[in-house]
C-alpha cells in the first residue's frame, strides 16, 4: 500500500494572517531568548536574522566567537562552519542544476554517473533516494575502513555496502551527500567547491561563502572544538570532510547569516534574484515538496526536510508548506513559503568540547515568529499554496489516518498514510 506524495506552490501569499506583521512586531523577545541560552551555558553566542517579504526585519549578534585563549566578540559578518546545511546550499542546489541541464536525472541509478559506486549492493540506489535519504546507506563510512584523502573517502564509499534495501527506510546519512559531492564532480569536470563558487555563490553575490576558508580570515570564523587537544578554527569540524580535505558534499562550506539570506531569499523568489536565475521555479517546487518513495511516512523534499508554515498552531497543522535543514555545528535555515519568511539562526555549540544545544534556541525562536503570525488551518495553508489542493483532498480522505513521527526539528507532527498503489511523488 503506498501514499502519494504531492507538490506545492511555491510564491503565495498567506491567506489567513498579514505576512507582513512581522515588519511590525516587536522582535526583541529574540534577544532574551538568546541570551538565556547563553547565560545556560548551552551556546557561547549566536547570530539570527529574519528576513519577511523580501527584506530582512531582524538581525543581531549575541555574545562570543571565542572565549579563550582570547574573547572575539560575536558579530552579524562572524563566518560559521555550516555543517550539514552544505547539503542543502551547496549539493542539493548543484545537483539539481545539473538535473535542469539534462546531465543528472532524479530516477537514474546513481551508479549510472558513478559506475564504481555501484559496487557491493549499491547498483540499484538513485539519486533522488540520495537526496531523501532512503538510499539504505550507513549514516556514514565505516570508521573501521582505512583511507586517507578525497580519492581514499571515494573508495570507501565504494566499499560500502546498504544496510537496508533502497526505498525500504529513512536513515539519514551522509554518505549520500558525499557520493552526491562526488558525482557533481563527475558529471560537471569541476570539483564541488569550484563547480559551486562559480555557478551559485558568485553569481548571487554570496562573497562570503565558500570551503575552505583562507588562513587570514580566521578571526572572523566561530572556532568549533577541541579536538585531539587542538582547537579547531577554520578547518571544518566535521571529522570525515576534514579528512577529505575539508570539501565534501555533506559538509565543509562556511558561510555569514547575511550570505544565507541571499540564498534563502533567491529560493523564496522562485530561483532567482536580482534577475540571476540560479534554479528553474519546478526545480525549487521539486526540491521543497515531498519527495520519500511510496508508503513511507517520514517525509523529506530532495535534500530538505520539511515542516509546517508559521504559525502559533504550526503543531496542529500537516507538515508541509515550508522547509529547513540543521547543522551539527549549531547552524539552522528555515524558509517558509506562506508567510514569505526565513530564519538563519547560526551558533558555535560545539565550543569548546562539543557539550553544546542549539535545540532549545531554534524552537523558542520559531515559537516566538510563529506568535506574531496568525494561527492557520489546513484549509488556509492549501489556498496559500493551491498545488496542495490534491494532497490535502487525498488526507481528507476516510482511508487515510494519521501516524505520528519525529521530524528535523525533533517535535511530532502530523504525517499521513495515503492508502493507495503505484503512486510516484508528483514533480514540482
Amino acid at each position: 500500500m503506498f501514499f502519494v506524495l504531492l507538490c506545492t506552490g511555491i510564491l503565495s501569499a498567506q491567506a489567513g494572517a498579514d505576512p507582513e506583521r512581522l515588519h511590525r512586531a516587536d522582535l526583541s523577545g529574540i534577544a532574551q531568548i538568546v541570551q538565556k541560552e547563553i547565560q545556560s551555558g548551552r551556546i557561547p553566542g549566536a547570530v539570527v536574522l529574519v528576513g519577511n517579504e523580501g527584506r530582512i526585519v531582524y538581525r543581531q549578534a549575541f555574545g562570543y566567537a571565542a572565549l579563550w585563549p582570547e574573547r572575539i566578540p560575536m558579530s552579524v559578518g562572524t563566518l560559521f562552519d555550516l555543517a550539514s546545511l552544505t547539503k542543502v546550499v551547496a549539493t542539493t542546489t548543484a545537483v539539481m542544476q545539473l538535473v535542469e541541464q539534462g546531465k543528472l536525472a532524479l530516477d537514474t541509478p546513481a551508479a549510472r554517473y558513478w559506475p564504481a559506486f555501484g559496487e557491493n549492493g549499491k547498483e540499484a540506489i538513485t539519486v533522488r533516494e540520495l537526496l531523501t535519504h532512503y538510499s539504505g546507506l550507513a549514516p556514514d563510512l565505516n570508521p573501521r575502513t582505512p583511507w586517507r584523502g578525497y580519492r581514499g573517502a571515494l573508495g570507501a564509499i565504494i566499499a560500502e555496502k546498504p544496510v537496508a534495501a533502497p526505498g525500504s527506510r529513512y536513515l539519514y546519512s551522509d554518505i549520500n551527500f558525499e557520493a552526491l559531492g562526488a558525482i557533481v564532480q563527475r558529471v560537471s569536470g569541476e570539483s564541488l567547491d569550484v563547480y559551486c563558487a562559480k555557478h551559485i555563490f558568485g553569481p548571487l553575490g554570496m562573497l562570503q561563502t565558500t570551503f575552505r576558508p583562507p588562513a587570514w580570515e580566521r578571526y572572523r570564523i566561530a572556532p568549533t572544538e577541541y579536538l585531539g587537544g587542538k582547537l579547531r578554527w577554520g578547518k571544518v569540524h566535521d571529522p570525515t570532510a576534514y579528512r577529505m580535505g575539508g570539501v565534501s558534499g555533506h559538509a565543509g562550506l562556511f558561510s555569514t547569516a547575511g550570505d544565507l539570506a541571499i540564498f534563502a531569499q533567491m529560493l523564496l523568489n522562485g530561483g532567482a534574484l536580482h534577475d540571476i536565475r540560479i534554479l528553474d521555479r519546478r526545480s525549487v517546487g521539486q526540491m521543497t515538496v515531498p519527495q520519500s518513495p511510496p508508503g513511507k511516512v517520514r517525509l523529506r523534499g530532495l535534500g530538505w526536510d520539511l515542516a509546517a508554515p508559521f504559525a502559533p498552531n504550526r503543531d496542529d497543522l500537516l507538515p508541509v508548506g515550508a522547509y529547513d535543514h540543521t547543522g551539527f555545528t549549531g547552524t539552522l535555515l528555515w524558509i517558509d513559503p506562506v508567510s514569505r519568511t526565513y530564519v538563519i539562526i547560526l551558533t558555535n555549540r560545539v565550543y569548546p568540547f562539543g557539550k553544546g544545544n542549539a535545540g532549545p534556541l531554534r524552537k523558542a525562536v520559531v515559537q516566538l515568529l510563529s506568535s506574531h503570525l496568525g494561527p492557520l488551518t489546513d484549509a488556509e495553508v492549501e489556498a496559500s499554496r493551491p498545488r496542495l489542493g490534491r494532497y490535502y483532498a487525498l488526507v481528507n480522505r476516510p482511508d487515510v489516518g494519521p501516524s505520528k513521527v519525529q521530524t528535523g526539528m525533533g517535535g511530532p507532527k502530523r504525517h499521513y498514510v495515503q492508502q493507495f498503489s503505484g503512486n510516484r511523488p508528483v514533480r514540482g
